[in-house]
């Protein structure tokens, strides 16, 4: 992957829903020159891509006038009244006030510093298992055998998923958040609703179980979504079921991705792993800094309520754009050499988490999970060498590895 080469590529007609051959393995060149060449640019489905910063950071700050509420544009995507169709427009990412305050009220609740701190123990526990089980073999794999199963069992805790029932909920994860692409086949597209569905049943056993046994409120996020927060605050049956779909599926792939990406990356800029060995200090802008290069999370989108002026193009109401976060965050405006991986950098204004109301809710989680499963990992196994035959997730909304092999050195 060039990441930061300067690549000269032709952006003449780019359609995100059909996007030009190596797009898929290497968006950056397409970024870079969409950035420098068409910041704003149509789409032929009249939606618009936005490629800027300072846009990015404009459009998620701007709730009135650009919504998160995506019922018009999920109707034809996945049919109304789908399994596919209530989840999306259900949960959190994709509402807007009132149903995004009140459960957005209740998982800052369960997500506060010291919630979290007192999380902290367990996912130590959780990477140096994973790390103990990796010791003294020649070949792992750092997605299935670290970074996908640490958010799983996070997650798992924060809704207290016994661990045996676990197991399924990787693949539901996988394939809800696959059915995100700008452009689906019917296979995806089944997978998706079938997830839906069998999530949704299985959480339906789940929260009849927390309602006859409460967990503890202070750390379970079911027992606080079901309780809620009084009565402008509770959640009907499906918001709660559909929400608790939600913090799996904003956990799970992307953490997963920032840990897969992080390693990736420090194999692939020897010199920025040898600084972190040397200055293992530096983890925290490290994490950043992998947020930046290599977003997990490559797009988002909003939807205009009224006409609005976007780079000098007239956007009617009712249209779609797409957030080109991957973009944005190797914008020249406001990162120095953006094209470069500098696990210095400062300030680091990404846009990794979104901003404005919507940015992630578990941001400080994320951030957590990546700075603990990546410093353990290069404490205990220093000389960790990625291997031929990386796999890619294959995804342009998410950026990361389905299989990683590696020598733990």
């Amino acid at each position: 992957m060039s990441d930061g080469a300067h690549v000269a590529v032709n952006i003449e007609g780019f359609d995100l829903a059909n996007p030009p051959e190596g797009f898929v393995e290497d968006p950056f060149p397409y970024y870079d020159a969409l950035l420098c060449e068409a910041p704003f640019l149509p789409q032929p489905d009249g939606s618009l891509l936005v490629c800027r910063h300072a846009d990015l950071d404009w459009i998620y700050r701007d709730t009135t006038l650009f919504s998160s509420d995506k019922k018009r544009a999920f109707a034809p995507k996945y049919g109304e009244g789908s399994p596919l169709f209530e989840h999306h427009t259900t949960s959190l990412v994709f509402s807007d006030p009132p149903l995004h305050t009140r459960v957005r009220k209740i998982m800052t609740s369960a997500l506060t510093p010291r919630a979290i701190a007192k999380m902290e123990p367990g996912l130590v526990e959780t990477v140096d298992y994973l790390l103990d089980a990796m010791t003294g073999r020649d070949n792992v794999d750092l997605i299935g055998d670290f970074g996908a199963s640490i958010p799983i069992q996070i997650i798992g805790n924060l809704l207290d998923v016994p661990m045996e029932e676990r197991a399924p909920l990787r693949d539901w994860s996988l394939a809800i958040l696959g059915a995100l692409e700008p452009a689906l086949s019917e296979a995806q597209l089944a997978a998706g609703h079938r997830a839906v569905e069998e999530f949704k049943a299985y959480l339906q056993d789940l929260i009849a179980r927390r309602r006859a046994k409460p967990g503890d409120i202070e750390t379970d996020v079911l027992t606080r979504l079901i309780r809620g927060e009084g009565a402008d605050g509770t959640l009907s049956e499906i918001e709660l079921i559909q929400n608790c779909i939600f913090i799996l599926n904003a956990g799970h792939e992307t953490t997963t991705n920032l840990i897969g990406n992080g390693l990736a990356l420090l194999n692939d800029h020897p010199d920025q792993k040898q600084r972190l060995l040397e200055e293992p200090e530096l983890i925290k802008p490290a994490v950043e800094e992998m947020l930046r290069f290599r977003s997990p999370n490559q797009l988002g989108n909003r939807e205009t309520t009224a006409e609005a002026e976007i780079g000098g193009i007239r956007v009617p109401a009712g249209t779609n754009l797409h957030l080109v976060i991957g973009a944005a965050n190797r914008d020249p405006d406001v990162f120095e050499k953006p094209g470069e991986f500098d696990i210095t950098r400062a300030p680091n204004r990404h846009l990794a988490f979104a901003g404005g109301p919507h940015v992630c809710v578990g941001l400080t989680l994320a951030r957590l999970e990546g700075k603990i499963a990546i410093e353990r990992l290069l404490r205990r196994f220093p000389d960790y060498r990625i291997l031929p035959g990386r796999v890619p997730g294959g995804r342009i909304r998410f950026r990361g590895y389905a299989a990683l092999p590696a020598e733990p050195g």
